[in-house]
């Protein structure tokens, strides 16, 4: 059983993808978050693809995608989703769990609050829903948001550097020597790539509409009841543990796991991640 490596065109741009496993399993849908791409699922999709259908894509001007001009697309949460919407309909996902990390879930929360007769359960990994859940690291990019002056501006072009991205892969691991270089400089070569600054910082501007609608996932969680699986790293630099527990307000079919280890936990924690997964997703999915 191997990986496939895809892309479908949508709207007009190259989406590129990562497929794997039998699609007559129940699919999971792995939304990346930033400054990643589905490289950081490299790993999960081999421990997941025996039992399930995997499907991760990376959003357009991430990873593979084709990185449209800012003019031919506009860089916010609200088109990403659509376009994934798109994505998904094309590839005729019916029904799925979605896996989110970081920016996965706001494209992915807007999804289900869409079609919430298609999820069958949700896994959060350090993917916010909650105000408390936002860290003061988050400062700088408020700032940005209540005066978007060139001043406030500059002051978060940091958090686009090599070193930031470094660091975002090593903050809060137990062991950063075996973190492996490959995933920030991938990452940082994509960020490096001409016009991919603008547009991070043109999201980084538009989260604020993703705090704003906060709300409406969480009335979301509650109408819905998607069973959900929160394994968070809890030294995470921009979500704390509180926006993991949050979670456990609004669903009562919710397990939540507290990892020793930073803002991405496949690189520390695969293994605990993939069974933890898999034991859920066996219980509620009949799998």
């Amino acid at each position: 059983m191997l990986v496939q490596y895809k892309t479908e065109t949508i709207d007009n741009i190259n989406i590129f993808y990562r497929e794997a496993g039998n699609p007559s399993n129940p699919t999971i849908l792995l939304l990346h978050g930033f400054p990643s791409s589905s490289h950081m699922y490299r790993n999960l999709i081999t421990e997941l693809m025996g039992e399930y259908h995997i499907i991760a894509p990376d959003y357009p001007g991430f990873g593979n995608s084709e990185q449209p001009d800012m003019e031919q697309f506009k860089y916010t949460f609200d088109s990403l989703a659509q376009l994934l919407n798109a994505f998904i309909e094309k590839l005729e996902l019916d029904r799925f769990s979605i896996y989110v990390h970081d920016y996965g879930a706001p494209v992915g929360f807007r999804i289900a609050t869409k079609n919430p007769e298609r999820i069958q359960a949700i896994i959060t990994q350090n993917g916010n829903a909650y105000e408390e859940g936002l860290l003061s690291a988050w400062d700088p990019i408020r700032a940005y948001w209540e005066n978007p002056v060139e001043e406030n501006k500059n002051n978060i072009k940091a958090l686009l550097s090599a070193d930031f991205t470094k660091y975002q892969y090593t903050n809060g691991t137990r062991n950063p020597e075996r973190m492996s270089p490959d995933a920030w400089n991938m990452d940082q070569f994509v960020l490096d790539r001409p016009g991919n600054k603008e547009i991070q910082l043109a999201l980084f501007y538009d989260y604020q509409n993703n705090v704003k609608q906060y709300a409406e996932w969480q009335e979301y969680f509650k109408a819905h009841q998607p069973p959900t699986l929160v394994v968070w790293g809890k030294n995470d630099v921009f979500f704390g543990p509180k926006g993991a527990l949050a979670f456990q307000k609004d669903l009562r079919d919710c397990e939540v796991h507290l990892l020793n280890t930073g803002h991405f936990p496949l690189e520390e924690d695969l293994e605990i991640s993939a069974y933890l997964i898999k034991q859920f997703l066996r219980e509620r999915l009949n799998a």
